[in-house]
C-alpha cells in the first residue's frame, strides 16, 4: 500500500515536475480517501468506527494527505496548487463494486481541483461537499 500510494506518488511526482514548472496552470491532485482523516478515523461515534483496523490502506493515505501539504509548501512558490481528494465510496473492483458512487461522481472533485484558477486553495483536503478535516 505504501508502495503504490506514497512512494509511487513521490516517484511520480517528480518525474513530472519539470513540465508542471512549464506550465501555465500546474495542478497536482492525490486521491485520498476518507479513510485518510485522523478526525474522522478516531470519532468512535463517527461514521468510520466500523471500519476495520487497518496498518495499510488507511495510513497510507493519511501519509498520503501529510506528503500533499510539504508538496504545496514546496511548490506554492512556483504556483503549482497541490490537494487531496477523497472521491467518496466508488463503485470500483477494490471495493468489490459495493460502492454507491458511480466512477464518473467520483472523478467530478478529482477535475474541479485539477482545474483550480490561480486563486484556488493549496495544501488542502477536499471531498464533492467541501474540505475533509484532517
Amino acid at each position: 500500500m505504501f508502495e503504490t500510494n506514497v512512494f509511487g506518488v513521490i516517484a511520480v511526482t517528480n518525474a513530472v515536475l519539470p513540465l508542471l514548472r512549464r506550465s501555465p496552470a500546474p495542478r497536482i491532485v492525490n486521491v485520498s480517501s476518507h479513510a485518510a482523516s485522523l478526525t474522522l478515523t478516531s470519532d468512535p461515534d463517527g461514521p468510520f468506527a466500523a471500519l476495520l483496523p487497518s496498518a495499510a490502506y488507511s495510513p497510507s493515505k493519511t501519509a498520503l494527505c501529510a506528503l500533499t501539504v510539504q508538496y504545496a509548501n514546496e511548490l506554492r512558490k512556483d504556483g503549482v496548487l497541490v490537494n487531496a481528494v477523497a472521491p467518496g465510496f466508488v463503485d470500483t473492483d477494490s471495493n468489490n463494486h459495493t460502492g454507491f458512487l458511480t466512477v464518473a461522481q467520483g472523478a467530478a472533485v478529482v477535475v474541479r481541483l485539477a482545474t483550480l484558477g490561480p486563486d484556488g486553495p493549496t495544501a488542502g483536503f477536499f471531498a464533492e461537499d467541501g474540505p475533509v478535516p484532517w
